[in-house]
């Protein structure tokens, strides 16, 4: 017995050790982003123009539990830029630190969660178990997928909720050790971890789901007469999840950037659906040509052969994991966590200008990784194996550090994303930074460019008056932001600039008419 208890000890102790250093590693590995400033592409109207959030007082703690700001409901995630602000003030670097130790975190807690998956799933122990919780954490961690939730100080929301999400799923996994689920400790902790997450992030709502699918697999809670039981459990889970749902319903119809039907019928939506699950799973294979902007076509063709091969293929994975999920049940279970995960953001409810976004993957292809964990541990005594995951390893790594290099500036960022991923709104953005940096020609040929690709493009319009504004062409500025105004009558920042041109243009009265819009629009959006 007492044998027994210090191997189990000194075996707790090295998973403790290797989760350690797994999260240095991932630090270590992120540290370029600490160059990263604060980008145009939401930082800027988040953090930089945004003043709401600095701070926690009464006025400042009221604020973030109840603004939508741009279309979320994240109080947890503007408490901890609340917190860096008091530390840091506004030096880039240290929201960026803060980013970094968070997904370092997360990757030690994934090698913690690995472990003990392969310990339930096939009886995984020792130096197996710890190889292949570290390759899966390894893997998840140093992906280049991750770099657009890490680098990018907005995306505080994608490794916060990510954190209290893994702390919900490690809680759980201890609380049904116990006879009775709720009447554990642990079960109150994973659904506070899960409140945390949710209010990090809403895109969490699918762990009531995920509980369920792990209940199935490797935890073998659901035999034929238990599924009413395990429902019961996850109760009040999913009536956190409903809670969310419904709280992050009303914040992006808020922000403005919901798609009606009207913009994309049912059958783009499911297009758009199928793509993004085939895109993700082929990005996660094949991370080159990362991009921070994968723009929604202007027509989508729901017919088209891409996306009728991709529904194809969704389907054919689909059926073939059921037909084998007696023989292999872990490729049901990672599918369906993977499908799960990504529900919420795969196109069904689309909003926004994207058909994609790499953010979208950080915990929804977490299934993949550790399904390579499993991989490895099986085969971790053959020496080509480990060889082989160490060099994928440390290819990934490779591939991220220069993908962080990508989010050091907006000009860096968009001159990638042209090369990448063309688009409209990539085109009019290096504008602006070009613009930014006194350089206002080469910027009103991205604007033109823009427009050309998409004339519906009123940041384009705007910006392309701000351009000639500098340069003291008030008439020429007033028809481009006349011209953001006829596409998007409710663009409050062509507005003020209007007001701005026909002030100095001498038509004071036409000048406060549009000033009084902004400001109604502005007032509209905070309520």
């Amino acid at each position: 017995m007492a044998r027994s208890i210090a191997r189990a000890a000194e075996g707790r102790f090295a998973g403790m050790l290797v989760a350690l250093a797994v999260a240095a590693l991932t630090c270590l590995v992120f540290l370029p982003a600490l160059d990263g400033r604060f980008l145009p592409w939401d930082d800027e109207s988040n953090l930089v123009a945004n003043r709401a959030w600095r701070g926690l007082g009464p006025s400042q703690l009221g604020w973030m539990l109840t603004s939508f700001h741009k279309g979320h409901w994240i109080p947890v995630t503007w408490l901890s830029f609340a917190v860096d602000y008091l530390v840091w003030g506004m030096d880039p670097r240290g929201y960026h630190l803060t980013n970094v130790l968070i997904h370092g975190a997360n990757a030690g807690l994934v090698c913690l969660l690995v472990m003990r998956l392969l310990e339930t799933a096939s009886g995984v122990g020792g130096t197996a178990r710890l190889a292949g919780a570290a390759a899966a954490a390894l893997a998840f961690a140093l992906h280049p997928l991750r770099v657009e939730s890490v680098a990018w100080v907005t995306e505080r929301r994608d490794v916060l909720s990510a954190f209290f999400f893994l702390l919900a799923i490690l809680a759980y996994l201890r609380a049904v050790r116990e006879e009775s689920l709720w009447r554990s400790g642990w079960s109150w902790l994973a659904l506070g971890a899960f409140a945390l997450s949710l209010g990090s992030k809403s895109m969490a709502v699918s762990l009531p789901v995920v509980l369920l699918v792990l209940d199935a697999y490797p935890l073998g809670r659901v035999s034929t007469g238990a599924w009413r039981a395990r429902l019961m459990e996850k109760a009040p889970f999913a009536l956190l999840s409903l809670l969310a749902a419904a709280i992050a319903m009303v914040a992006v119809r808020s922000g403005g950037s919901v798609s009606s039907l009207g913009d994309l019928g049912v059958a783009q939506r499911l297009a758009i659906s199928g793509y993004s699950v085939v895109f993700y799973l082929w990005k996660t294979l094949l991370p080159t040509g990362l991009s921070p902007l994968y723009e929604l076509p202007l027509d989508l063709d729901p017919g088209s052969p891409m996306y009728r091969l991709s529904l194809t293929l969704v389907a054919a994975i689909t059926i073939a994991a059921l037909l084998l999920r007696r023989r292999w049940p872990w490729l049901l279970a990672a599918w369906a966590a993977y499908i799960v995960m990504l529900l919420p953001v795969v196109g069904i409810a689309h909003n926004g200008p994207q058909i994609a976004a790499d953010r979208y993957t950080y915990l929804p292809c977490l299934p993949w990784a550790i399904l390579l964990g499993g991989l490895v541990s099986v085969l971790w005594r053959r020496a080509w194996s480990i060889v082989v995951a160490a060099v994928a390893v440390g290819c990934l790594a490779w591939l991220t550090v220069g993908q962080i290099r990508v989010w050091r500036d907006a000009e860096t960022l968009w001159t990638h994303a042209l090369v990448t991923a063309p688009s409209a709104i990539a085109h009019s953005s290096l504008g602006v930074a070009l613009d930014e940096r006194g350089r206002p020609e080469e910027a009103i040929t991205h604007f033109r460019q823009a427009l050309r690709v998409n004339p519906r493009l009123a940041h384009a319009e705007n910006n392309w008056g701000i351009a000639l504004a500098k340069q003291g062409r008030w008439e020429d500025a007033a028809r481009h932001y006349e011209a953001a105004l006829q596409i998007d009558p409710r663009y409050a920042e062509a507005h003020a600039n209007l007001a701005l041109a026909l002030g100095r243009l001498g038509r004071y009265a036409d000048a406060q008419r549009h000033l009084e819009q902004a400001r109604a629009i502005l007032l509209s959006r905070t309520r």
